[in-house]
């Protein structure tokens, strides 16, 4: 009963575990790639848990800001906190980076990376949309489990567009240590 108690504990502090953006940023930064932080249009973490359409789409000034730099981009990589923050902290820096570390810097049109805070799946697909980016790809906090609360997932969206549907990406999921491990993933 202790683990179990213990194991439902972690998951739903992980759920309300707050995004650190500013040292996402720093540790994006540090790895080479430039970043950016926006925000959905879910004003707090309790909205986010209680109206998951907001966290679908952004503010309209992150929208402004994305228009600013939109341009013909091969990726965006787009880094959220999902369900779980705590995830994204572990887990979402080394991913990125050894992803990157394998793509061919003259072929690849690299955007520059989004933080998202309160964001969903979807709203790499405005994002993706209003950047003009063949393929739009989020790596989230993934729900928490009794045993995972720290899971990352990463979706990828080829010619991403609001409105487009789960079936429409694929997904590589449970990426944390005990599960598939960052470099299993960044090699996929």
């Amino acid at each position: 009963l202790l683990d179990f108690q213990l194991a439902h504990a972690r998951a739903r502090d992980a759920v309300h575990f707050p995004l650190d953006a500013r040292s996402l940023h720093s540790e994006i930064e540090s790895a080479g790639l430039s970043a950016l932080i926006l925000n959905t249009a879910a004003r707090d973490r309790a909205e986010y848990l209680r109206r998951p359409d907001l966290g679908r789409r952004l503010s309209p000034h992150s929208h402004a800001q994305l228009q600013g730099i939109a341009g013909a981009y091969d990726v965006v990589f787009i880094v959220a906190d999902g369900l779980s923050a705590l995830a994204v902290h572990r887990h979402g820096v080394p991913l990125l980076r050894q992803t990157v570390a394998g793509l061919d810097p003259g072929a690849w049109r690299i955007a520059p990376v989004v933080i998202v805070a309160q964001g969903r799946v979807a709203a790499a697909d405005e994002i993706g949309f209003t950047l003009g980016a063949a393929l739009a790809v989020i790596l989230i906090g993934e729900r928490p489990g009794l045993s995972s609360p720290d899971s990352v997932g990463v979706y990828l969206t080829w010619s991403p567009r609001p409105g487009r549907t789960d079936a429409e990406r694929n997904c590589i999921s449970n990426i944390r240590p005990e599960g598939l491990s960052v470099g299993a993933a960044a090699a996929l």
